[in-house]
């Protein structure tokens, strides 16, 4: 009979994640309305709640099965299918935070740096085109280089596009203090006139979400470095899908205020818990497919390699969550035309570069509404809608053909420097 040799411990391998995170809030949001079911089965039994109308036909016909059933048989079923779905998200969960994988791709050398902000070149030898990639602030810039089978930074850099990746890192106690200006301004001015020293002459530049808006603000300040905008997932009239949803959202701030002020950022678990309010079921019906695949798999790996993306985000100096979260989305500043960067207006409409906007037409965290608005903005702006979501767009396994290779085609077309 095997064992462990006398004397040593078996080897627990690697520590179990800390996510999916904030841990607490995905298990609540998770099990809540399933462990309330049979609570639910007495109410939909007398009549209640009161459907939407889009539901009322469906909730008829099953309000009539529910008359019809046994009520022991019924009461039954519901516990076993409740049982069943928690196991599910549960086990999910549990092989998710145990999964061997962990990334391991290197990052490439520095191009520059400045404070915690790198620039990471991914084809030092050159190419055709010089693309700088400007991610979010509050998520690590390694989406768009995610994996080995999924990097959209080395599949350009196989085609002869040069695209320096800017890493903003972390805030340290300097970024603790910054703005959105000092970030536009400051960091990014800086970064894209390293990038324009190196491919000698202006750069695309290319912004993904958030930092979609940090490009344009950079544009419209700095067009002698910009040879191309493109804009992936890229919201701009934050009040398009659902005014009231945003100004809650933005609401959610004040009583944050002390801790703000006390730690000079908002924590991940803040901003991951504010993302989740979006569908706050999207963890149980993810973890529950991810229970269901083969842990050795391809899509097992893939998964957890998101995942892990996903919970490793970056804190958000307090300066600049209040101008996002107040003004963006409490008071729509981009969508209104009043958003000011440095004392003056950011105006898409003035412009003067070719752009491109993907819009994913799938998008949660960006409705399409809001992104198609500042697609509008840019004079001579090319739009295309991929049936896609906020990340799948670029990391999913229909990225590269609805979006990798018409990015490419894009920038393979901008007029030469200068």
């Amino acid at each position: 009979m095997k064992g462990t040799p006398p004397g040593r411990e078996p080897d627990p391998g690697p520590p179990r994640r800390l996510g999916p995170r904030p841990l607490a809030l995905h298990l609540a949001a998770s099990l809540t309305p399933l462990l309330s079911s049979p609570a639910g089965l007495a109410l939909l039994s007398s009549g209640w709640p009161n459907w939407s109308p889009a539901l009322r036909d469906r909730a008829a016909d099953l309000a009539r099965e529910v008359a019809a059933a046994a009520p022991a048989a019924l009461r039954e079923a519901v516990d076993r299918e409740m049982r069943r779905r928690a196991d599910a998200v549960l086990t999910g969960v549990e092989r998710y935070r145990r999964h061997p994988y962990r990334r391991d791709l290197p990052d490439p050398p520095a191009a520059w740096n400045e404070g915690g902000s790198r620039l990471l070149d991914h084809a030092s030898g050159g190419g055709a085109v010089t693309a700088l990639f400007v991610p979010s602030l509050v998520n690590r810039h390694y989406v768009l280089d995610l994996s080995a089978e999924r990097s959209l930074m080395r599949w350009l850099a196989a085609r002869g596009v040069r695209p320096l990746l800017l890493d903003w890192g972390r805030p340290g106690p300097a970024e603790r203090g910054f703005g959105l200006t000092d970030y536009v301004a400051g960091r990014l001015e800086a970064a894209v006139t390293a990038a324009a020293g190196i491919a000698g002459g202006p750069v695309a530049v290319v912004g993904y979400c958030m930092g979609g808006l940090l490009a344009a603000a950079l544009a419209g300040r700095r067009p002698d470095l910009v040879r191309g905008l493109g804009l992936l997932a890229v919201p701009w009239d934050f009040h398009a899908a659902d005014a009231s949803a945003a100004r809650r959202a933005a609401a959610m701030l004040e009583p944050l205020e002390p801790a703000l002020a006390a730690w000079g950022e908002m924590p991940v678990d803040w901003l991951q818990a504010m993302f989740a309010a979006v569908d706050p079921m999207l963890a149980a019906r993810k973890f529950a497919r991810f229970a269901e695949l083969d842990p050795d798999g391809a899509q097992a790996r893939a998964f957890v390699a998101l995942e892990d993306w996903l919970n490793d985000g970056v804190p958000l100096a307090a300066p600049v969550a209040r101008e996002c979260i107040a003004g963006w989305y409490g008071r729509n500043e981009p969508g209104r035309g009043c958003w000011r960067v440095a004392g003056r207006a950011v105006e898409p409409a003035r412009l003067a570069m070719p752009a491109l906007a993907v819009i994913p037409g799938r998008d949660r965290i960006v409705p399409p509404g809001s992104a198609r608005a500042l697609a509008a903005a840019v004079p001579g702006a090319q739009a295309l809608e991929p049936p896609l979501g906020h990340i799948g767009l670029v990391v999913s396994g229909e990225a590269e053909r609805l979006v990798w290779e018409p990015l490419l085609d894009w920038l393979r077309s901008l007029p030469p420097s200068g």
